[in-house]
């Protein structure tokens, strides 16, 4: 009787204990997983410090101040004259320009960029920014061409014109001129003209 109570509690002992008792393979494999974990974590840990500082770096680039950038004279008389050069294009339409292109290239578009120069280097750093050039055209036998003025009052500063003129046993000429707001747009100031034909030319933008 001894015997057999001896057996059933060497079972139960056994039964007890099982849960507790961890081999040691089992348990240096669990150690290195740990390891393992904790390095991961340490590093997802500094990837997050790095990325983070990154963020601070484009945060702090994108609030820094805005600079407004500085045009030269040069980029002003190049911009108006670019778009003064179209418009005398358009005016005069594709029948008239593709006879007198050569002329209009080499007479009259150079003196027309030294006219613009001069209007800019005469006004103020603050107002030149804002000169601009009409784009309303006027066709048929109408004379304005372009004009430039300041896009904020919208007050005319020099007006571009190119007139029709017909001289006996000659022909037809072009004529190219201008008038400045300082005379009150009186005075024809002029720029060149370009020989056109003894026939009538075609109306303008034509």
């Amino acid at each position: 009787m001894n015997l057999w109570i001896r057996k059933v509690f060497v079972v139960l002992i056994t039964i007890m204990t099982l849960g507790i008792y961890i081999p040691p393979a089992y348990a240096e494999m669990e150690t290195a997983e740990n390891k393992e974990v904790a390095s991961k974590d340490h590093a997802d840990h500094v990837d997050l410090e790095n990325d983070d500082a990154h963020k601070t770096d484009v945060v702090d680039e994108e609030v820094s101040p805005f600079e407004e950038p500085v045009f030269s004279t040069e980029y002003y008389v190049h911009t108006i004259t670019e778009q003064a050069k179209g418009q005398m294009v358009t005016k005069m339409g594709p029948k008239i320009i593709d006879k007198v292109e050569a002329d209009f290239e080499r007479d009259i578009l150079p003196k027309v960029e030294e006219v613009i120069a001069d209007i800019i280097s005469e006004a103020g750093e603050e107002d030149v920014p804002y000169y601009e050039v009409t784009e309303e055209l006027t066709p048929g036998y109408g004379e304005k061409i372009f004009t430039v003025l300041d896009g904020r009052t919208k007050e005319e500063i020099a007006r571009f014109d190119v007139r029709r003129d017909i001289r006996p046993g000659e022909g037809y000429w072009f004529n190219f001129h201008y008038h400045l707001n300082e005379d009150s747009f009186e005075e024809h100031h002029s720029i060149g003209e370009i020989y056109w034909d003894k026939n009538t030319p075609p109306k303008w933008m034509s």
